[in-house]
């Protein structure tokens, strides 16, 4: 009685570990491509920028940060793409052990069926099952009788059944396997027109890089000018959160410039602006992270670096910058270097949507989510439209990377 209970058990933890791993694995199937879609699409999205600026003037760093930006992403492209064809690969050859097996057990179904049907032949020809009935000494026995040739023939269908049951099972398998085959084929098809891509911008950058080689301090100087403008906008923005927070606290007789005094209304706000981390939406529609949060390498002089407050969103031209949240407008002011700001309160969180050339709200406007509240700027001498995006607990900055959603 143990043994069997153990057994039991043992039976059921395989089949919820046989369970949970069919199901990862389609989870992770699934995860894969919606990947592997997502970076398609950035490549493109790179691809149609870069297309549209050519016509416009660019220094060898900005086009060797744009090509950076596609290898890196095409190399992710890549990473995906094999991990999908490693997960069919060993689908396959998941489903041809099963094909094997059930094959297996098909025939020796059909094996059996034939002997017990050839039995069934035999039987009819020596006696017929009412002679057979006839033949019973008693009513029980005819009636055991008649219960043993129902439970024959019960036997006989189920076995039929099986049959057909496991050829269906078969056929089905044979389909997936098939299937499984012309998409692996077409992701290794498509990987190798990939691959080719990728290594015509390593080659085109490796030109660019040599140029740049030869003038390093040159480029480094740019990169450091690059980096003063930006301080010099991310402490415009710090002194108007703090006139802000000030401004705003003055009614309620604090003195504080570093922290909001929340009313309940305000508090709510904010623990629903917290509680959405990680899901908020893009601040504009289509468009791609061109430089990150906090202080980093320059991807290309590695000799620098580089930090920013918030991100740079390449888009396209003429797009609408959206508040990614509920809010109220707390500033829209101009900032030297950066055309105009809007600053959206959610509670004691600001989102800062920077440099657009057009803004279509005014302070103290009550914004929704998703709502267009600016036109995004583009740049006359790169031809770029890039919008910068912060986030800001009271005066202290957050990575948007942790608050929007993929970012």
């Amino acid at each position: 009685m143990k043994l069997n209970t153990y057994s039991k058990h043992i039976f059921v933890i395989t089949f919820l570990l046989v369970g949970c791993v069919k199901v990862y694995s389609q989870n992770t199937r699934e995860s894969l491509e919606e990947r592997r879609i997502e970076l398609r699409e950035e490549i493109q999205k790179i691809n149609s920028l870069r297309s549209s600026n050519k016509k416009k003037e660019k220094s060898v760093l900005t086009e060797v940060e744009d090509l950076d930006r596609q290898i890196r992403t095409t190399e992710n492209l890549i990473k995906v793409t094999n991990q999908q064809a490693n997960i069919l690969t060993r689908d396959i050859s998941s489903n041809t052990n099963k094909i094997q097996t059930l094959r297996k057990e098909l025939e020796s179904l059909k094996e059996d069926y034939g002997k017990m049907i050839q039995k069934s032949y035999k039987s009819k020809s020596q006696q017929s099952r009412i002679m057979f009935l006839l033949s019973s000494q008693n009513f029980l026995q005819a009636y055991k009788r008649l219960q043993y040739m129902k439970q024959y023939a019960n036997y006989r269908k189920k076995q039929g059944d099986e049959i057909k049951v496991k050829s269906e099972e078969l056929q089905g398998l044979n389909k997936n396997l098939l299937e499984q085959k012309k998409i692996k084929e077409k992701l290794v098809i498509e990987n190798r027109g990939t691959r080719a891509q990728l290594e015509q911008n390593r080659k085109s950058q490796q030109v660019l890089i040599q140029s740049i080689r030869k003038k390093e301090g040159d480029f480094a100087s740019q990169i450091k000018k690059k980096q003063q403008e930006i301080n010099a906008i991310d402490r415009q923005i710090d002194e108007i959160i703090r006139a802000s927070i000030a401004k705003a606290n003055k009614d309620s007789g604090s003195k504080s410039s570093d922290v909001y005094e929340l009313t309940p209304e305000a508090k709510a706000l904010a623990a629903n602006f917290a509680s959405n981390k990680g899901k908020l939406p893009w601040p504009v529609r289509s468009g791609v992270v061109t430089m990150r949060f906090g202080t980093q390498q320059h991807p290309i002089v590695k000799s620098t670096t580089i930090e920013s407050n918030g991100v740079r969103i390449e888009t396209d031209k003429s797009a609408k910058a959206r508040s990614v949240f509920g809010g109220t407008v707390s500033e829209v002011q101009a900032v030297k270097g950066a055309n105009k700001a809007i600053m959206v309160r959610h509670g004691d969180y600001i989102t800062i949507y920077n440099n657009l050339s057009n803004v279509y709200v005014s302070k103290g406007d009550v914004v929704s989510l998703g709502q267009d509240i600016g036109e995004v700027a583009t740049s006359g001498s790169s031809g770029k439209t890039v919008l910068h995006f912060l986030i800001y607990k009271n005066t202290t900055k957050m990575n948007p990377a942790d608050w929007i959603l993929k970012m």
